[in-house]
């Protein structure tokens, strides 16, 4: 079951970004921000702004209380969500609003956990009819992924695996073949987190990623600059940030978002003329 084979049949709107990005000569931007941080409110507002200020794609992240992922910023910020109450059933209409008012493509990241005690077919008709475009599994393996498989095709949703510089070659063909959208490239190992520098392993991921045979890759943790999106986009697809916009929320809200993702865009814009 390859993503070539069900893109006949089935509409990828992350796809559909990411080459929209690529035939206007740039670098997918994908920025990440928790549901519900500070208020569902500002997130949606926090989305928006991201949106609309040159990201192609949206990662809306489901608050959970064992991020294994997730570094000390995103960490606290979804602590804070989880404090104030938050209902799982909030992401959805989050998702609403925030497709409602901009064109970028919307996916939920979350643990699997949260989709299986929802019901994998109730999570995906939910964020189907919410117009989200799939989901982000970092703790889900193909292997395992049977149930979302067939609800993922049943409501026309992406499936985003990981892979990481310590996939094997059989599991990174796994991951390839099993994504629909693009293949999330982690970059280092370890949790989330701004870093000064991209890991030295990222382009060896991406690579790996694109001899398996995956159409899209975008890289992510430890992006924080334009000029870290600029580095990726010479092998990447798409770059991703978290941190960054998740801190800049939490210090100056959604407004700060707005300025930080159109800064971030700078450095998606290839050059023209292909020159380093």
């Amino acid at each position: 079951m390859t993503e070539q084979t069900e893109n006949i049949a089935i509409r990828s709107l992350t796809t559909e970004s990411i080459e929209a990005a690529r035939d206007a000569g740039r670098t997918a931007f994908i920025g990440y921000l928790p549901a519900g941080f500070p208020t569902v409110e500002d997130s949606i507002e926090a989305a928006v702004a991201l949106g609309n200020n040159g990201a192609d794609v949206i990662e809306i992240g489901i608050p959970y209380s064992d991020p294994v992922m997730d570094g000390p910023v995103i960490q606290a910020a979804t602590s804070q969500v989880l404090a104030d109450g938050f209902r799982i059933d909030a992401v959805f209409d989050i998702i609403r609003a925030v497709t409602q008012r901009t064109d970028a493509a919307v996916v939920v990241m979350t643990y699997w956990n949260i989709v299986d005690r929802m019901g994998v077919e109730t999570f995906a008709r939910q964020l189907a009819e919410a117009g989200g475009a799939g989901i982000v599994t970092p703790d889900l393996v193909p292997e395992e992924a049977g149930a979302w498989f067939e609800a993922s095709d049943r409501y026309g949703l992406d499936r985003i695996f990981l892979t990481a510089p310590s996939s094997t070659d059989e599991r990174v063909k796994l991951i390839t073949e099993s994504s629909r959208g693009f293949v999330y490239g982690v970059s280092v190992m370890g949790v989330t987190g701004a870093r000064s520098e991209v890991s030295t392993a990222a382009e060896n991921v991406v690579a790996r990623a694109h001899a398996a045979g995956a159409p899209r890759v975008a890289v992510g943790l430890g992006i924080s600059k334009p000029e870290h999106i600029r580095e990726i986009g010479e092998y990447a697809d798409g770059a991703i940030v978290g941190t960054a916009l998740v801190a800049a929320l939490r210090d100056g809200g959604p407004a700060a978002v707005g300025a930080l993702a159109a800064e971030l865009a700078t450095g998606a814009v290839k050059n023209p003329r292909g020159d380093a």
